[in-house]
């Protein structure tokens, strides 16, 4: 799962069928700019560029080796019976994930604070990566598995620059701007780490990842 600027392809929406206007969508050209201005600005570390490079190589990897589409028919959602709940779910990710942090860092921009933006950099430039991966894996029919793969990898890996977050909102003082922007840095930075955290110990690896592998393997076995 991730956030964006809009509604983005989640486990609970069919792919689009045409390849071109899916990973042109107004949602995913914001994100390639967000990925491209991060990266380009130096406040993103080499391992994370290496990893969204590396991460698009597997999938294709996966796709070919392990996992591979057993029909050119989209799947079902499989959880259409909770569509609303998830939409709602989503918008809130979206919130949380990608818009607070790009407001945070706009803002930081503004009053000088260039460590709250190197702070949340990172977690920034992984969740557009992520919204761009997705896209792909999406509008490109790619298999269940492959697709669950996506979501669970960069929220772990994000997991990583959320803490590192964390830990700088935590330690430093208002240097780098008012008390007021300090006080939202943290809670930006902690609301991430608890919806993401939930996200993918309570949802991805517990609900989603067993529901789409047994579908994926069911319909295999219908196939055979």
């Amino acid at each position: 799962m991730s956030g964006g600027v809009a509604p983005i392809p989640l486990p609970t929406q069919n792919p689009p069928l045409n390849l071109r206007r899916g990973l042109l969508s107004f949602q995913n050209l914001n994100a390639a700019a967000l990925a491209l201005i991060l990266s380009a600005s130096g406040m993103v570390g080499v391992q994370d560029i290496a990893f969204v490079l590396l991460s698009l190589f597997y999938i294709f990897f996966l796709s070919k080796f392990a996992f591979p589409t057993l029909s050119t028919t989209p799947p079902p959602p499989i959880f259409s019976d909770h569509q609303r709940l998830l939409t709602l779910y989503v918008s809130i990710g979206a919130l949380i994930g990608l818009l607070l942090p790009v407001a945070y860092i706009l803002h930081g921009a503004i009053e000088g604070d260039k460590n709250g933006i190197k702070s949340a950099a990172p977690h920034a430039f992984l969740m557009a990566s992520q919204v761009l991966v997705e896209a792909v894996t999406f509008s490109g029919g790619f298999s269940l598995p492959v697709r669950v793969f996506v979501p669970v990898v960069y929220n772990a890996m994000r997991m990583y620059a959320i803490l590192d977050w964390v830990k700088v909102e935590m330690m430093r003082g208002d240097e780098g701007g008012s008390g007021r922007r300090l006080v939202v840095g943290r809670s930006i930075a902690v609301a991430n780490m608890v919806f993401w955290g939930f996200n993918l110990f309570g949802f991805l690896l517990p609900v989603y990842m067993p529901k789409a592998f047994k579908k994926y393997y069911t319909d295999n076995d219908k196939d055979s």
